[in-house]
């Protein structure tokens, strides 16, 4: 439908400003309101170029965000066992293991003991045929020694084929590095769209003439709308709600990014507030040979897979299987005091021994310990109580977006929270539908906003626009070049448009 527009104003029809008042192209009303309108266009094309990546992102990440618990229920077999009275070793363990796999000189790359009582013991191996951060994994009753199966894990996390295919999809849609960057174009766009949302809502409810009313509608779906307005009611009301969750897992979910990604981490260590590592070298040199037993028939040591190993590593003999036992208890009374742990035998000749704890959950327990394999005495250790502030709140970010901190309540909360994300951008492209004119020639969608916001704007607000968008391009690469994008799309559209009414005319 096509609003009457006064003489002074653009020869293209304008969209009335809320209080329904249209405004000149430089007169005062214009110029006090360019931001909002700038804000409009903003949130409209990020949402409609964006919205499928965000949407796929969403969808993904609330399946996956269920997979912890859900893996407990499809891997019952492997992670469980019944609970007996006797107790096999470490060393025992591991020696069934490499017989369930045939060979008896390739070396564990981690051993993670059962958690606790009706858990089973997870060994580890390396495997060349594996993907990048993928190991075999071999799951071991600890009580009898039956193995109760032998599966591939992913990543520090050890996560199961299942969760393995979630998170690859959540991160990559299994397209490799060139994947990833959906989920980086998504998580960097979803935090702008989100605050650009929170101004527009702001700004509605401060031109409003009944200001409490209009916020208490916007909180909650209004009733007694139809068709478009109900859709927007539903879309703002929802918005609010996820809007703190999207922008924590917009501003967690950068971490992972390629291009993002590492400017978090020079920023982090700028501030030297990096994540603190336990230090495997021996004071001696190397001058220990790391364990080898003389018992065993020569094998080279398997690097430890899960945190980026592909393969076994060169090696000068088999590791004794006994040490497992031994520097498990020398880490129980140094600072591992926690079932969830992982040991790992030395990456390469002369280093020591690591056992680090991996429970995720709150409160959490990270520390390690490395232990040199000739005296059984610590050589490094790392507490987490005493990780700056900065490595602490990356890794409860990091864990409180995987959903590991809380247990299934967590997960559930982070289910909803992206089920929400994802109504959200249904709903935006049904809004996007609905704002189509109903006149023949009907254009498949709605138009955007009005052009020209930026033009009304002061000499500094132009300068603050410009200024905001080289940093965010900056520290966001792909919203930078995206946002370049967006402009020559529009700048296109807009010519085409000047060009077909001045055919018309």
């Amino acid at each position: 439908m096509t609003t009457a527009v006064p003489a002074t104003a653009s020869p293209t029809p304008e969209r009335a400003t809320p209080d329904n008042r249209p405004p000149g192209p430089d007169g005062p009303a214009r110029r006090s309101r360019w931001f909002g309108p700038l804000l409009l266009r903003l949130h409209f094309y990020a949402g409609l170029l964006v919205g499928p990546f965000i949407l796929i992102a969403a969808v993904s990440g609330a399946l996956y965000a269920l997979t912890p618990s859900i893996e407990q229920v499809v891997y019952r077999h492997e992670l469980h066992a019944p609970v007996t009275a006797t107790q096999l070793t470490l060393a025992e363990q591991t020696r069934i293991a490499r017989e369930h796999l045939g060979d008896l000189e390739v070396t564990p790359s981690a051993v993670r003991p059962a958690p606790g009582p009706g858990d089973t013991t997870r060994v580890m191996f390396a495997d060349g045929t594996l993907g990048e951060s993928e190991s075999r994994a071999v799951f071991v009753d600890p009580g009898t020694g039956e193995v109760r199966g032998d599966l591939t894990v992913y990543g520090s996390g050890g996560a199961l084929p299942m969760r393995t295919w979630l998170d690859q999809l959540h991160r990559n849609l299994h397209l490799g590095e060139t994947g990833r960057l959906y989920s980086e174009l998504a998580a960097s766009w979803l935090g702008i769209v989100a605050l650009a949302g929170l101004g527009l809502w702001i700004r509605r409810i401060r031109m409003s003439h009944t200001r409490r009313a209009t916020a208490k509608d916007m909180l909650r779906p209004a009733r007694g709308r139809t068709g478009y307005r109900r859709l927007f009611s539903w879309h703002t009301s929802v918005g609010i709600w996820v809007l703190l969750g999207a922008l924590f897992l917009s501003a967690t979910g950068i971490t992972w990014s390629q291009h993002a990604g590492g400017n978090v981490e020079d920023l982090r260590a700028a501030f030297d507030a990096t994540t603190p590592t336990v230090d495997a070298s021996l004071p001696d040199g190397g001058a220990a040979d790391g364990g080898a037993d003389t018992d065993e028939q020569g094998a080279g040591h398997g690097e430890h897979a899960g945190h980026g190993a592909t393969g076994p590593a060169d090696g000068g003999g088999a590791t004794d299987l006994a040490l497992f036992d031994a520097v498990l208890a020398t880490a129980q009374n140094v600072n591992v005091n926690t079932g969830a742990v992982e040991i790992q035998p030395p990456a390469e000749p002369g280093t020591a021994w690591v056992v680090q704890e991996i429970q995720r959950s709150y409160p959490t327990e990270v520390d390690a310990v490395a232990v040199d394999p000739t005296t059984l005495q610590a050589v490094h250790r790392v507490d987490f109580v005493e990780f700056p502030l900065a490595a602490k709140l990356a890794r409860w970010g990091i864990d409180a977006h995987m959903g590991s901190l809380f247990g299934l309540s967590h997960q559930l909360f982070l289910f909803f929270l992206a089920s929400g994300i994802a109504t959200m951008v249904v709903l935006g492209y049904l809004m996007w539908w609905k704002r189509r004119p109903t006149r023949d020639p009907r254009p498949l969608a709605g138009t955007p906003p009005r052009r020209g916001a930026l033009r009304g704007a002061p000499w500094w607000g132009v300068g603050v626009v410009l200024a905001a968008a080289v940093l965010v391009g900056w520290w966001l690469p792909l919203v930078g070049w995206t946002l370049a994008g967006f402009v020559v799309v529009d700048v296109v559209v807009g010519l085409v448009r000047r060009r077909r009414a001045w055919r018309r005319a």
